[in-house]
Parts: C-alpha cells; sequence; structure tokens
C-alpha cells in the first residue's frame, strides 16, 4: 500500500514523496541488505574462492604493478586502490582482509607477500598499513592468469568510473585449497583448507571419470589439511562434511612427551589446532593449573621462536604424563572442533555442496576460461594473419607497392591504391604502409614466411581446442600439474583415529602393582618387580616410608587397568584406576589420597577393594563397627563417578570398618574387639540394592565392637593377632557356622 504525496517548492519545483507502509520497507529493505551482504560481501564464489574484497585487493595489486620479483609497495596503497576503486566501505575492512592473505598461520598457501609487523599466532595485530610493505606471492598470479584475454566478465564499480572482475580466472582449486569463512544473513560458510596436491589429484581423476565414486574421492582427499598442523581426528566428520557439505572434524594439538631425567618428564606442544590463539591457550592453561583442574603440572613457559613454535609443561615428578595430556585435550583449546559448512555463490546463488559438487563447479569454470581464452588468442590470431598475408602479398610485388607508394602525394592516396591494386584491406595497407625497409632483405622474408606458418598451425590448434571438450579436458589437467609441480607440498595435518575410540588407557601398560594406603590416608603404587623373592631370615625391604603415628594399613596387589573402589568409614565410595596413583620409590611417603578424591577434611578411608570388571555373579560385603551387615550386587556400583555415590547408609554413631568381594556362595567371620566371633553362610545374607542400611550380623554386648571381617571360601585358616601382639592360626572350620 503506497500513496503519492506532492509538495511545492520555490523555484525548484515539487518533490513527490512516496508513502509507505513501515512493515513493507522494513521487509524490502532488510531484503536488500541481506542479499548485498550475502551476494558482495560474505559469501566467497565458488569458482576462485574468493569473496568480492579478496578479489579486489589481488586485482588492485596486479594493475598497480605489485608482482613478484617487483619492489614492495606500501599496504597503504593497496588499501587506496582498493577503496578509490572497488570498495566502498572502511579500510580497516580492506587492510585486515589482505593481512589474513599474508599470514601463513590463516592461510594454507598465502596470496600476498608482506613485509613487515602482520601479526602473529599470538594474536598480536599487524602493524598500522602506513609501515607494512606488500607484493602479490606466484601462487596469485595463477588466480590472475590469462585475466587479460577477456576470459571473465567485468562489471562497473560503484560509481561506474571503472571496472571490475566478477570472477578471477583461478588456475587453482583456491575455495578448497584455503578454505573461506564468513557469517552472512541468515547463513554461513566455514570451509577448510585442503592440500594441493590432493585437491589437484581429484580434480584429475573427476575430469578422467566423471563416474568416480564417493570412495574413491575421499580415499584421495584424505581431508584437510591445517596450516598450523596438528591431529584431525577420526574421519567420520570428514566422511560427512564431503557428502552433505556439513560436519564436524575435531582438531588436536601435537605433542610430545620428553625426559628430563629418571623421575621428571615434560610435554612438549609443537602445533596446535587450526585458528587457535597460542597466547590464549598457554594463559588458559595456566589458569587451570590455579584452580588446582592441573596439579600435577609445576611450570610452564613457551619457548617459540623463529624455528617454531614450542610450548613446554613441565610436570611434577609422580606425575603420568599421559593422563596429564589427556586432560589438556579435554580441558583446553589444545582439542578443539571445526565445524564445516561447505557454503559458496553459484551463480549468484548461495548453494551447500558436496566435495563432489565444488570440484565440478571448478572444473567446469576452467573449461569456460579455457574456450573464452582460446576464442580471444583466436581472434588475435586471425587479425595477424590476416596482416601477415598481406606484408606477403607487398613483399611478392615489392616493386609494383614501390612504384605506387613513391607515385602517391599522401598516405590516404597510397593506401587507396594499394587497397584496389592488391585487394588488401584497410589494416593491411597500413601495416604494408609502416613497415620498415629493413623488412625486404632476404633474412627478414624468410622470417615472415617463418611467422606466417606458425600462426597458421596456432589457428588450426585453437579450432581443434574449441572444436574438441576431450582437448580442452587435457589443457586442463596439464595445467593442474603444472600447479601442482610448482606449489605441491606434504600434508601438515596428521589424521588419526576418532577422539571416541581413544582411551588414555590404551596407553598404560598392563603390570602388576603393590599399592599401599597408611593409616594417614598416604597413598602410592610400586611395580611387583621391586620387591625381590628373599629366603627365611631375610631382612626385607622398606616398602613405605611414614610418619610418626603412620603405619601401612591397607596393602595389596592389583594390575595397573584394575579399578580401585575406595569407602570411607561414612559409607560413600570412590573410584579410580590403579594407573592414576601415582607411582613411588621404595622410601617414599606417597601422596595424600584427599588430592585424589573429593574427601571432605575429617573422612577416613576404610577399605579399598581392587576390581577388574563390575560382574553381575560377584558381591560386595559391608561391615560396620556396631555389626551390620549387607550383601550388594558388585554390578550396581558400575556407574563409575569422579565425586563418588553413598555405598551403604551408616546409622548414626556407628561407621564402615571392612568390605569384601565375594563369590555369593562364601563364608563370612566377622570378630569383636572382646573376642567374640561369628561364621556364617554368605546366602544367610539376601542381596540388598546400593541405598541401604544392612542388617544385624552380631550382637555385641556392651561396650564391645567389631574390629574385622574375613571371606573365606572353603577349607582356609584364619590368623587372630591381639592389640598387644599375641596371635594363633586356627582352622576356620573350628569356627562354629551359624
Amino acid at each position: 500500500m503506497s500513496d503519492e504525496l506532492e509538495f511545492g517548492g520555490g523555484e525548484g519545483g515539487g518533490q513527490t514523496v512516496l508513502a509507505r507502509l513501515l512493515e513493507d520497507e522494513m521487509r524490502e529493505s532488510f531484503i536488500d541488505y541481506s542479499m548485498s551482504v550475502i551476494v558482495q560481501r560474505a559469501l566467497p564464489d565458488v569458482r576462485d574462492g574468493l569473496k568480492p574484497v579478496h578479489r579486489r585487493i589481488l586485482y588492485a595489486m596486479s594493475q598497480a604493478g605489485m608482482n613478484p620479483g617487483r619492489a614492495y609497495k606500501k599496504s597503504a596503497t593497496v588499501v587506496g586502490e582498493v577503496l578509490g576503486k572497488y570498495h566502498p566501505h572502511g579500510d580497516s575492512a580492506v587492510y585486515d582482509s589482505m593481512v589474513r592473505m599474508v599470514q601463513d598461520f590463516s592461510l594454507r598457501y598465502p596470496l600476498v607477500d608482506g613485509q613487515g609487523n602482520f601479526g602473529s599466532v599470538d594474536g598480536d595485530s599487524a602493524a598500522a598499513y602506513r609501515y607494512t610493505e606488500a607484493r602479490l606471492k606466484q601462487l596469485a598470479t595463477e588466480l590472475l592468469a590469462d585475466i587479460e584475454k577477456e576470459t571473465v566478465d567485468y562489471a562497473d564499480n560503484f560509481d561506474g568510473s571503472h571496472q571490475e572482475p566478477t570472477v578471477l580466472p583461478a588456475r587453482v582449486p583456491n575455495l578448497l585449497i584455503n578454505g573461506s569463512s564468513g557469517i552472512a544473513v541468515g547463513m554461513a560458510t566455514n570451509i577448510p583448507p585442503h592440500n594441493l596436491r590432493e585437491v589437484v589429484a581429484a580434480t584429475t581423476a573427476l575430469i578422467d571419470d566423471p563416474d568416480l565414486g564417493q570412495e574413491e574421492l575421499e580415499g584421495i582427499v584424505t581431508g584437510p589439511d591445517f596450516p598450523t598442523g596438528g591431529f584431525i581426528c577420526g574421519r567420520e566428520g570428514i566422511r560427512e562434511a564431503y557428502r552433505t557439505g556439513r560436519g564436524r572434524i575435531v582438531m588436536r594439538a601435537r605433542a610430545s612427551i620428553e625426559q628430563i631425567d629418571a623421575n621428571s618428564e615434560r610435554i612438549v606442544i609443537t602445533e596446535i589446532p587450526f585458528m587457535v590463539n597460542k597466547s590464549r591457550l598457554i594463559e588458559q592453561i595456566a589458569q587451570l593449573v590455579r584452580d588446582k583442574k592441573l596439579p600435577d603440572i609445576r611450570d610452564l613457559r613457551d619457548e617459540s621462536d623463529r624455528e617454531g613454535m614450542r610450548i613446554v609443561v613441565e610436570l611434577k615428578r609422580d606425575a603420568v604424563p599421559e593422563i596429564v595430556l589427556n586432560r589438556l585435550y579435554r580441558h583446553t583449546q589444545m582439542q578443539s572442533t571445526f565445524g564445516t559448512i561447505l557454503l559458496a555463490l553459484v551463480d549468484g546463488v548461495p548453494k551447500v555442496m558436496s566435495l563432489r559438487e565444488t570440484l565440478q563447479h571448478f572444473i567446469n569454470h576452467r573449461l569456460e576460461v579455457i574456450v573464452r581464452r582460446s576464442e580471444y588468442d583466436l581472434r588475435r590470431a586471425v587479425e595477424r594473419e590476416h596482416i601477415l598475408e598481406g606484408l606477403r602479398t607487398a613483399v611478392d610485388n615489392i616493386d609494383e607497392v614501390i612504384k605506387i607508394i613513391r607515385g602517391s602525394k599522401d598516405a590516404e592516396t597510397a593506401s587507396a591504391q594499394l587497397q584496389d591494386s592488391f585487394e588488401l584491406s584497410e589494416r593491411q595497407a597500413k601495416a604494408i604502409l609502416d613497415m620498415r625497409l629493413a623488412r625486404l632483405t632476404g633474412l627478414e622474408i624468410e622470417k615472415l614466411e617463418e611467422e606466417l606458418r606458425e600462426v597458421r598451425e596456432l589457428l588450426a590448434e585453437l579450432r581443434r581446442i574449441l572444436e574438441s571438450e576431450e582437448v580442452r579436458l587435457d589443457i586442463l589437467k596439464d595445467e593442474l600439474a603444472e600447479v601442482e609441480k610448482k606449489y605441491g607440498d606434504e600434508r601438515r595435518s596428521e589424521i588419526t583415529h576418532a577422539v571416541g575410540s581413544f582411551n588414555v588407557e590404551d596407553l598404560i601398560v598392563e603390570q602388576d602393582m603393590v599399592v599401599t594406603v597408611s593409616h594417614q590416608g598416604y597413598v602410592k603404587r610400586l611395580p611387583v618387580d621391586t620387591y625381590r623373592a628373599q629366603r627365611r631370615g631375610g631382612r626385607g625391604l622398606r616398602g613405605m616410608d611414614t610418619k610418626e603415628e603412620d603405619f601401612v594399613e591397607h596393602l595389596f596387589v592389583a594390575s595397573t587397568h584394575d579399578y580401585l573402589m575406595i569407602f570411607t568409614r561414612r559409607g560413600q565410595c570412590y573410584w579410580k584406576k590403579v594407573w592414576e596413583i601415582p607411582e613411588g620409590s621404595r622410601v617414599s611417603r606417597g601422596k595424600p589420597i584427599v588430592n585424589l578424591l573429593n574427601l571432605e577434611a575429617d573422612e577416613k578411608i576404610a577399605a579399598v577393594v581392587p576390581v577388574r570388571e563390575f560382574s553381575e555373579d560377584s558381591y560386595l560385603i559391608f561391615g560396620t563397627r556396631k555389626g551390620v551387615v549387607k550383601k550388594t550386587a558388585l554390578s550396581a556400583y558400575g556407574n563409575v563417578r569422579t565425586v563418588g555415590l553413598n555405598a551403604i547408609n551408616i546409622n548414626e554413631g556407628d561407621e564402615l570398618i571392612e568390605v569384601r568381594v565375594t563369590s555369593g556362595e562364601d563364608e563370612i567371620l566377622l570378630a569383636s574387639r572382646n573376642g567374640m566371633a561369628i561364621r556364617f553362610n554368605e546366602a544367610d545374607a539376601r542381596p540388598m540394592g546400593r541405598a541401604t542400611g544392612g542388617v544385624r550380623g552380631l550382637n555385641l554386648r556392651e561396650g564391645d565392637e567389631v574390629v574385622g571381617m574375613v571371606v573365606s571360601k572353603g577349607d582356609s585358616t584364619v590368623l587372630v593377632v591381639a592389640e598387644h601382639g599375641l596371635g594363633k592360626r586356627t582352622p576356620i572350620n573350628e569356627y562354629r557356622l551359624q
């Protein structure tokens, strides 16, 4: 709905104002703005892989003579050229775009050669454009090759004063090798960079076999190749991106573990994921150390220099480097995700494409460029043949030509007489009049004949190209092979197994360990081989250094891959893998267990049970100070949690003293402080749920309490030791079964 309103206005006459509904104007204006952003700013063209600002920068630099091998020119020159002639936006947008084309950590194959400070992987900004200089990289000339031969369309610039190319000829598949990212209105693109050799090989294979299978194509282009290297974890995201145009690619930093001395190690990071800021990554790690989420790190420093990146993470003596590295991947940007969206403009329309479609659009573009280049060369060759035929006619009739020229009063008369006498065109006649006398020598005449022969051969070749698509495809393959030979390099990013299939335990050698826990809560592990077998009367070996009034309370052998179920006197249960327990020396005290578990200050360890798996056929028997027992299936505790859970409800004034693993058919023996004992079949205790309190196992007299519980699997012997050192060994069968 709109109405026209006229306003009278003095000498200038009246003005017509269009009255419209606000919502209509907003809707149409926003659509116009959206399309402007989509087509003219944010999205690359599928053919040359460039957004308008990048295309304008490269074209302006080419027009300004800033080619490889020439002297560098101020970046301000580029910004001024682009702003003044082609790009009606801010200077920072132009300069920032040029800076990115210089940075070898932003583009896999940089297009601009910069001199000066163009920023760093630490996030440092580039110097102002009045301080830096630039020129085109050799690869950029491949994007501009043959542009002077009318191979692409041109359009008026913003004010109609100049013309600019709507696309570049692009001899290289730039969209895939350098990728692109941008946010438009209602859509976004995020295309990862790839290896030039792989992309060229895939393009060539698709030319040879247009029906090439997707599996074969993915076997050639194995995945993105990021400029910062690192690892790509898994192929599923790559496969999905190449087939649907969308996929999640997991990237990881490249890190190695170095041995400092016999007891110390460090992690050295040499490559980080694409688009990760190195300084922020280091600060992120440092913050996690301050927050005690990475307690095994004792020092962190950046040793990067001109030779490459080197971030050093020094570890404490009792740290397991594989565990620390896994936590770094989990909690920092050492592992990050690249969300691929293969979105580009196809004939001016945004479209999400597969890898095959992207390559095919590039092939089609190059075929069109070859056709237009050949047509241009054909026109020029035809024109040259025409001139050469006229010159040859003049040479064949040189005496008469000289006579006509000498007898003419001016050049126009001579031209007209030459055209009439020898049936020449005006251009041929002009070429004859412009010919130097030196061309009449025998050698020059031979050169003329040779040039005419070469031009006719060129004409035949150009017509053959234009008549046969097969010939054009061969030319395209030859050009790609030349590009690959000049600019191809090895992959930087290594593709590994998927993160989901990675388990840090796979890095831990399985071996038996002696685990010791002291009364005051110090824990450590030692390889069983540390303790050599001794004969009777041997003095033994010190197995643990303890403080005064501390002693070893729990000692057992378990595999590094076993779980340790750690029970507190309040009935809480925690889990730790044996390999997560710090390995110590024979004489070391160990590490406080409160540093490994989320224990409260006054919580004490009651029992530690090693378990390989949470079987349905096994049970846990709990015994408390007040004689309560509880039997629960081991599988009820299979949901491992880092924060722990309630294993048994403990009544006020009571506490857990022992937990044992049973088969369901064992015998249980409880003993009290006053020397009372009870032996009963495990089958007499019915299984109960996890969050229960158990049943009475032993009736205690006033002042008495349970001090021990053992599990017997048959004809075994019980060793009883009293408080002051008296002991006896008794067959368990002598304890009456009740």
